[in-house]
């Protein structure tokens, strides 16, 4: 059986999702909440978190979007990805201090951050914070699966395509966004001259232009049918599980 239609790209609108859920839930504990973050510029390829130390924040993404990268003696590659649908630290709620992964900003922009032990305070007495979070838990972990399966099954151009698709949803009101090939190839997992020639194939069907380390989606529409089918199934798991 086909998988439903998707439905409009939500409003890429600036704020971050996960809060203004809370709000709608329960407005005090998100009074709490907003009320103990820090408003904070992320640059690019701003490393939040490196590999095996401890998170003294938790980040919560508004314009920004936030990379989670295995690095490994061969190469690196992204495993996971956080934007203004969620939060980075999603190892602190579990219980955890650090991650085995370096968590870095691979788009700039805005975030709130809060120290960590005082959101491991927080959320341990308020129920609507910590239910959310679980539902946000399971749809990220959906999230990383599905990039494993996808990173295995699919070709570079699909894959590029539903990157960039992620990355349109999240950067807020700009359609124009920073991104070398370099570090295109650490998403993506692959060598340069792969990303170069999945980019070129994508520009010439006139769905982005690319120049100068900067991508402009160009045909929204165009590039959902060139994405494979994991871009879809994360957005509907995200959608149904967040307000």
């Amino acid at each position: 059986m086909s998988a439903p239609a998707l439905q409009p790209s939500p409003p890429r609108a600036r704020g971050n999702r996960l809060i203004a859920a809370l709000a709608g839930l329960a407005p005090s504990e998100a009074e709490w909440l907003t009320t103990q973050i820090e408003p904070v510029e992320l640059d690019l390829g701003q490393v939040i978190a490196e590999s095996n130390e401890p998170f003294r924040h938790v980040y919560f993404p508004e314009t920004a979007v936030v990379s989670i990268i295995s690095r490994m003696a061969d190469g690196a590659v992204e495993v996971g990805t956080v934007g203004n649908e969620g939060m980075a630290g999603v190892a602190v709620f579990l219980g955890a201090d650090a991650s085995v992964n370096e968590t870095v900003a691979q788009i700039p922009g805005t975030a709130g951050r809060i120290e960590s032990a005082r959101f491991v305070a927080g959320a341990a007495t308020r129920p609507e914070l910590r239910r959310l979070l679980n539902r946000y838990t399971e749809a990220y972990l959906t999230q990383v699966a599905q990039t494993a399966a996808c990173n295995r099954l699919h070709g570079i151009e699909a894959r590029c395509a539903r990157w960039l698709l992620m990355t349109h949803d999240r950067v807020g009101e700009a359609e124009r966004f920073p991104l070398t090939q370099e570090y295109l190839a650490i998403m993506l997992g692959v060598r340069r001259g792969g990303v170069s020639v999945a980019a070129a194939a994508l520009r010439d069907a006139g769905l982005i232009r690319y120049s100068r380390g900067a991508i402009r989606v160009v045909d929204r529409a165009g590039l959902e049918k060139a994405a494979c089918e994991c871009y879809g199934i994360v957005r509907r798991h995200f959608d149904r599980l967040l307000p």
